[in-house]
């Protein structure tokens, strides 16, 4: 037997417990690791904690990992640089000359929130210090410019396919054991993962939605009525809002392309970058086909040829334009990279626990895996069960905690192989198997993401309160209504995509139960 049984479990479940107890996911996964190897070397505790020293060293020297680690540390300091040169401030100056009402002000904040694709803070807080003196002078509300700053961080970040949740997802599911059997590569996952990510595209389907329609309902609703009163925060329910941020130094020299060519040269490298990256692994003599060279791409070595050449491009950019100076651009860069350090501590102790939760005893795990294979043989339990309860747990996990970051690295090692092992058992293969294993993530990642959205302890909940300058209160009272609405609705979309396994079907359920639903909730009601 090359697993520890029922004290597989004991990792996972501390992990998740501590977590939800004391909202430290930092503290909360080093001692479900530390539980693990104490497991292992047989109540050792000095062999535990040499283990998770070396365990630790192993996974963030490993190529594919430092890779990894490089590339998000990299895009924070093209962030700070960003940041620093005062272009996100310019390409809102200019955006606003298009921008005449309510409507068009609150479209153009999603819209912007969508090109800053790379990192949920940076997104919290350079759109919302743009956009906050253009959706005070039509009459927005504080609460609702919070509101769209917090649904479109962390739900496009987590579907774009270049940005830090990404890379931070997919060195999950390539550790995952059994995840090698289903025959893609980890960013071919990732993209055919996005239509089963429910309600992160449902989340920027409402904002949207809201903006045009001018419907709202519950606290939202009261603070729209206030806004178009000239109350833009209620100072006296929730308290005072967050003072100015600070602007970019040289706002009044920068253009509106100074924000724009950054984010589209890291684009265009970071998708030029995937077929290199596989076609300079090849000898001599060899080609390959631009298809095969996306689907055999290596992910970690694309992001950081990309990252590399945009940020160079765009440091030797800001200077030429005079838009920083050097000294400028070192503090902003090191400061960006200072900003990055939790995720990096988080990635390295989630790829820590994965590895002691799912790899077998004779390599220095538990086999949580084979213990939950064992158990699932001969079950009838039904796989649209699976889904659904991954997306309770996580979404669970991330309010608690208030972060997406830890959940991926607690559920995805544990979710994946599940999956995988009862879909096997079902007598499901090829491509079904994959669409077992895709719904089942897909699950995590909506589940992740509400809990994050909706959570008062979440940073992205927190800066886009602190972008928007609305009372922190102000902001969890008027958007817990409306992500949990998103989050009911994407719980049928789970359900009915791990039914028929459709790719399409998920969202489009979702969207078919939220309209009506939505329409209810803002009927006009007789005072």
């Amino acid at each position: 037997m090359d697993h520890g049984g029922l004290w597989a479990f004991v990792p996972p479940v501390l992990a998740i417990a501590l977590a939800l107890l004391t909202k430290d996911v930092l503290i909360s996964i080093s001692l479900g690791i530390v539980s693990g190897l104490l497991i292992v070397a047989g109540g050792d505790p000095l062999t535990a904690l040499v283990k998770f020293s070396d365990l630790m060293a192993d996974k963030a020297g490993d190529a594919w990992n430092i890779r990894i680690l490089l590339f998000c540390a990299l895009l924070g300091g093209l962030v700070g640089l960003i940041a620093r040169s005062g272009a996100a401030q310019a390409f809102g100056l200019w955006a606003s000359r298009a921008i005449r009402g309510r409507r068009s002000a609150q479209s153009f904040t999603w819209l912007f929130g969508l090109l800053i694709f790379i990192d949920d803070y940076f997104n919290s807080l350079a759109v919302g210090s743009v956009m906050r003196p253009i959706t005070d002078a039509r009459g927005v509300s504080r609460a609702k410019l919070a509101y769209i700053l917090d649904s479109t961080a962390a739900p496009i970040c987590i579907i774009a396919p270049v940005s830090s949740w990404v890379v931070t997802v997919i060195s999950q599911i390539r550790a995952s054991s059994g995840f090698g059997d289903l025959g893609v590569s980890e960013m071919s996952f990732f993209i055919m993962l996005i239509p089963y990510n429910v309600y992160a595209l449902l989340a920027l389907f409402m904002v949207l939605f809201v903006a045009w329609t001018g419907r709202d309902f519950g606290p939202m609703a009261t603070a729209e009525r206030r806004a178009a009163n000239g109350e833009l925060y209620n100072e006296t329910l929730y308290g005072p809002a967050p003072g100015k941020l600070e602007e970019g130094k040289n706002a009044c020299k920068a253009a509106w392309y100074d924000m724009a060519l950054p984010m589209l040269v890291l684009l265009l490298a970071c998708v030029v970058a995937f077929p290199l990256s596989t076609w300079l692994g090849l000898k001599p003599g060899e080609s390959m086909a631009l298809v095969d060279g996306f689907r055999n791409a290596d992910a970690s070595k694309a992001l950081l040829y990309g990252i590399v050449f945009s940020l160079g491009i765009s440091w030797l950019y800001f200077l030429l334009r005079r838009l920083v100076t050097i000294k400028d651009a070192s503090e902003s860069f090191l400061a960006g990279i200072k900003s990055m350090v939790p995720a990096l501590v988080i990635l390295i102790l989630a790829w820590s626990i994965g590895h002691v939760i799912s790899k077998p005893m004779s390599e220095g795990g538990l086999g949580l895996p084979l213990v939950i294979d064992a158990m699932l043989k001969g079950s009838n339990l039904p796989f649209w069960v699976l889904p659904l309860c991954v997306f309770f747990i996580s979404g669970c996990i991330a309010f608690a905690t208030g972060t997406s970051w830890g959940t991926f690295g607690i559920m995805i090692p544990i979710v994946l192989p599940t999956a995988i092992s009862l879909a096997t058992g079902m007598g499901y293969a090829g491509d079904a198997l994959l669409q077992c294993a895709l719904v089942s993530v897909g699950a995590v990642l909506s589940g992740a993401v509400f809990g994050d959205h909706s959570s008062p302890i979440s940073d992205t909940t927190i800066l886009s309160s602190a972008g928007a300058g609305c009372p922190h209160l102000e902001h969890v009272a008027t958007q817990i209504p409306y992500a949990v609405l998103a989050a009911l609705c994407a719980g049928v979309g789970i359900v009915v995509g791990a039914w028929s396994m459709n790719a399409w079907l998920p969202l489009s359920s979702a969207l078919a139960v939220f309209l009506p639903t939505f329409f209810w909730l803002t009927r006009k009601r007789e005072v």
